[in-house]
C-alpha cells in the first residue's frame, strides 16, 4: 500500500439529475464532472477524479504523485448502474501527471488509460494526462456581444485556414514551431493584412502523431500541449477577438486512433467504437470508428463541441469527414459493409447524432456556425 494512499468516495459531483441525462445521452456538460476536478474537501485541497468504465472491475488511479503505483488509489463505482467510477485524492493538485489503470471484468484485461476528459497533457511520445483547470480572465467582451453580427449568415467571410505546427517556424531556433503566445501577433498582422475575417485552425486537441496534422485526435477537451498550456490557447483566441477576427476549430468525431492509451477498447470492450470492424475500424485511416448508437459516444462528442464553444469562446466548429460518417459503405467494397436496417447505405445514427449535436450547438450557442467538410 502507498504511504499516501487515500482515496475518499463520499464526494461527487454527480446529481440524480446528472445521472438521468447521462443515462439517456443528454448531458452534454460533462466535461464538469468527468475527468480531473481541484476541489477542497473538509479544507484540504486535492483533486476529484471521474471516469466513465462501465464494463471495469476496478480502476485506479496512478501518477507521478504515487510513484505510478497502478493499486494504490482504487476509485469508487457508484451505486446506480451509470458505470461511473469515482473518488476524492488529498494532495494532488495542478500539473499532477496522471493515467487510469482499469482492470476489465472482461477477459482479464489490464490497461493504462489516459483521461478522456482531462483538460491538459503531455507533450507526445509521453501521454500521461495532466490535473489542470480552465481559468481564464478574457478581454473580448465587445467581440462576444457583437459576434453574432460577424458570425451570421448574410455577413460576408473569408476564412484562413492553416496548420498551426508549420505555418512559420522559428529558424533561429532549429526550425522549432511557434507558441501559442507567440502566434497571436504574427498571425493578427497577417490575417489584417490579407483581409480575412475568421481563421481556421486544423485540429488543435491532443494527438500523438505528428504527420495526422491533428486529424488523429485523442484529447477531445485538451488541446495540444506541443505549444503551450490551455491558457496560452485562450490568450491567443482572446487577442485574435480583440482583433476582430473569429476563431473556427476543425474537430473530428468521424474516427480515432488505436493508441492502447486512448479511447480504443477503453474498459475491455468497444465502449467507443462498433464491435464488428465492417462498422466499426475505417480502412482508409486504420482508426476506429464512433459507435453513434450509445449514449456514452453522444455525450462524449456532443460535450466535446460545447466544451470549446464554453471555455475557448471559439466561434464555429468544421466537423471533419462528414461523408465517411454518414455513408456505411464510405470506402469500402460489397461485403466489406453492413446496410442499415432499411437495406440502405445510410448510417442513421450517424444522421440523428449529427442532426442533434447541430440542434444542441445552435440551441446554447446561437451567435455560431457548424460547418460540414465534404
Amino acid at each position: 500500500m502507498h504511504p499516501h494512499s487515500t482515496v475518499y468516495h463520499d464526494v461527487s459531483l454527480f446529481t440524480e439529475q446528472d445521472i438521468y441525462l447521462y443515462k439517456e445521452g443528454s448531458h452534454f456538460r460533462l466535461y464538469d464532472k468527468l475527468g480531473s476536478h481541484i476541489m477542497t474537501r473538509h479544507g484540504v485541497l486535492g483533486t476529484y477524479f471521474a471516469v466513465m468504465a462501465p464494463n471495469a472491475r476496478r480502476v485506479y488511479v496512478m501518477g507521478d504523485f504515487n510513484g505510478w503505483n497502478k493499486h494504490s488509489h482504487l476509485l469508487a463505482a457508484r451505486w446506480d448502474g451509470s458505470g461511473i467510477w469515482e473518488g476524492f485524492i488529498p494532495g494532488v493538485g495542478k500539473g499532477a501527471v496522471y493515467k487510469f489503470f482499469i482492470e476489465s471484468s472482461q477477459n482479464g484485461y489490464r490497461v493504462d488509460k489516459r483521461d478522456p476528459f482531462a483538460f491538459y497533457c503531455e507533450v507526445p511520445p509521453r501521454s500521461g494526462s495532466i490535473v489542470w483547470d480552465t481559468d481564464y480572465v478574457w478581454k473580448d467582451g465587445t467581440w462576444m456581444a457583437e459576434r453574432h453580427k460577424h458570425n451570421n449568415l448574410h455577413s460576408p467571410v473569408a476564412v484562413y485556414e492553416l496548420h498551426f505546427g508549420s505555418w512559420r517556424r522559428k529558424t533561429e531556433e532549429s526550425g522549432r514551431s511557434l507558441t501559442y503566445r507567440e502566434m497571436a501577433d504574427e498571425l493578427i498582422a497577417y490575417v489584417k493584412q490579407m483581409g480575412f475575417t475568421h481563421v481556421e485552425f486544423m485540429p488543435l486537441m491532443a494527438f500523438p502523431f505528428e504527420g495526422s496534422w491533428g486529424y488523429q485526435t485523442v484529447g477531445y477537451f485538451a488541446p495540444t500541449s506541443r505549444y503551450g498550456t490551455p491558457q496560452d490557447l485562450m490568450f491567443l483566441i482572446d487577442r485574435l477577438h480583440q482583433n476582430g477576427i473569429g476563431v473556427i476549430f476543425d474537430w473530428v468525431p468521424s474516427h480515432f486512433p488505436s493508441d492502447e492509451y486512448g479511447l480504443a477498447y477503453f474498459d475491455g470492450t468497444h465502449l467507443f467504437e462498433h464491435d464488428d470492424p465492417r462498422k466499426g475500424f475505417h480502412p482508409d485511416w486504420s482508426s476506429y470508428v464512433y459507435n453513434y448508437g450509445r449514449q456514452e459516444t453522444v455525450n462524449f462528442l456532443i460535450s466535446s463541441a460545447l466544451f470549446w464553444f464554453a471555455k475557448y469562446h471559439i466561434d464555429g466548429i468544421r466537423v471533419d469527414a462528414v461523408a465517411s460518417m454518414i455513408y456505411l459503405d464510405y470506402s469500402r467494397k460489397d461485403g466489406e459493409w453492413i446496410p442499415n436496417e432499411f437495406g440502405g447505405r445510410e448510417n442513421l445514427e450517424a444522421i440523428a447524432f449529427l442532426k442533434r449535436l447541430n440542434a444542441v450547438v445552435y440551441t446554447n450557442y446561437p451567435d455560431v456556425q457548424m460547418m460540414a467538410e465534404e
